[in-house]
């Protein structure tokens, strides 16, 4: 009896080891690899730095913890810092800029439609977007600073982290759970879409790099040099479980058609991720 006794005492404590607590509940998005094209033409700069499978999007974490939101995005290459961020205020990354669109209220039209300046694509009015998290390399301050600047009306909807790392393949932001408006749910919609660094951006476009018809040392080939493609390189699509089927659904969602005189016939729409 005794032994029986300590035997579910054992078992017991071994759930509570390892059952997650209420304040860190945690939801994992995949994607699968080689997606890193856009709607399936883009290509990577000549530059060596630009290594491929630095913008392969494989994953997006998303844990709670007490007050804090911990993000962590996950390449299929290790994720570098080239142009020595630091020197200049950054994290300890250089390339990459992966801006996360949070649907928090599920109700249609209220939010944005448009993502910020220089992605260059929309979400349906059922998918608009309440907040969104910056993975970027450059300071806060010149985020603020870009934000007020080219997107003033939603600034109040783009997150700032508190803490930026860098570990091997992955970026792991942390942020204030007020700043989202509560603890993430599962019944939130989640993007995340995939773009480069610009500490140069064009004067409409928030700190990202446009994708040209041609590539160049820096700049990412088989677009359209008029503004009527999306300058996403990877995103999350399909249910988010890495299938394939998924790079067919991203695609779909990027792919865009421009008029004779470059003009927007069909842009890209992105999905939200429930």
């Amino acid at each position: 009896m005794i032994k029986r006794t300590i035997g579910c005492l054992t078992l017991a404590t071994l759930f509570m080891l390892s059952a997650p607590s209420a304040d860190a509940k945690s939801r994992l998005l995949s994607d699968p690899a080689g997606d890193d094209f856009g709607p399936g033409s883009y290509t990577y700069p000549t530059h060596a730095d630009y290594r491929r499978g630095s913008f392969d999007l494989r994953g997006v974490s998303i844990k709670t913890k007490g007050s804090k939101v911990e993000f962590k995005v996950t390449f299929s290459a290790p994720v570098t810092d080239p142009w020595d961020s630091r020197s200049w205020g950054g994290h300890g990354f250089s390339l990459q800029m992966v801006q996360i669109y949070l649907d928090t209220d599920g109700k249609a039209g209220s939010g944005f439609s448009e993502t910020l300046p220089g992605i260059n694509a929309s979400f349906a009015e059922a998918d608009a977007w309440d907040r969104v998290v910056m993975v970027s390399p450059q300071p806060n301050q010149r985020i603020g600073q870009e934000v007020s600047a080219k997107a003033a009306a939603m600034k109040k909807a783009v997150v700032l982290p508190t803490k930026v790392s860098v570990k091997g393949k992955s970026i792991t932001v942390v942020v204030k759970k007020s700043d989202l408006g509560g603890a993430p749910k599962d019944s939130w919609g989640v993007q995340a879409v995939v773009q480069s660094n610009e500490g140069y951006p064009d004067r409409r476009d928030l700190l990202s790099r446009k994708v040209n018809e041609l590539p160049g040392q820096h700049r990412f080939g088989g677009g359209n040099d008029w503004d009527c493609d999306p300058h996403a390189l990877d995103i999350l699509a399909g249910s988010a479980k890495g299938a394939d089927a998924e790079i067919a659904a991203q695609k779909k969602a990027l792919a865009y058609t421009c008029g004779p005189d470059g003009q927007k016939v069909k842009p890209a729409l992105l999905p939200m991720v429930r």
